[in-house]
């Protein structure tokens, strides 16, 4: 345990932020698996473009809040237009 007033700050701060940041990461791994199944489900071209959209934002808010990797965020933006545009695609 720290002695210092400030160091027992920190542990409290830490932990509170370990809770924050699993709690956004444990949201955005399920925004990704719910828009993965939207385009997997074959729904219409608008459902793809907003579950698209607003997954992507979610994605751009956490690295903003520094809880992902900038790679990480672009890695999975990527992967999600990818997939948003084959399942497009696939509806023709």
């Amino acid at each position: 345990m720290p002695n210092i007033k400030s160091a027992k700050k920190r542990v409290k701060t830490n932990k509170r932020d370990e809770i924050r940041n699993r709690a956004a990461k444990s949201t955005l791994k399920s925004a990704v698996k719910n828009t993965t199944a939207v385009f997997e489900t074959g729904t219409d071209k608008n459902a793809v473009t907003d579950a698209l959209r607003s997954t992507q934002a979610l994605v751009g808010r956490t690295w903003k809040r520094g809880i992902i990797h900038k790679n990480k965020m672009a890695r999975l933006q990527s992967r999600l237009a990818r997939q948003a545009n084959n399942a497009k695609a696939s509806q023709k």
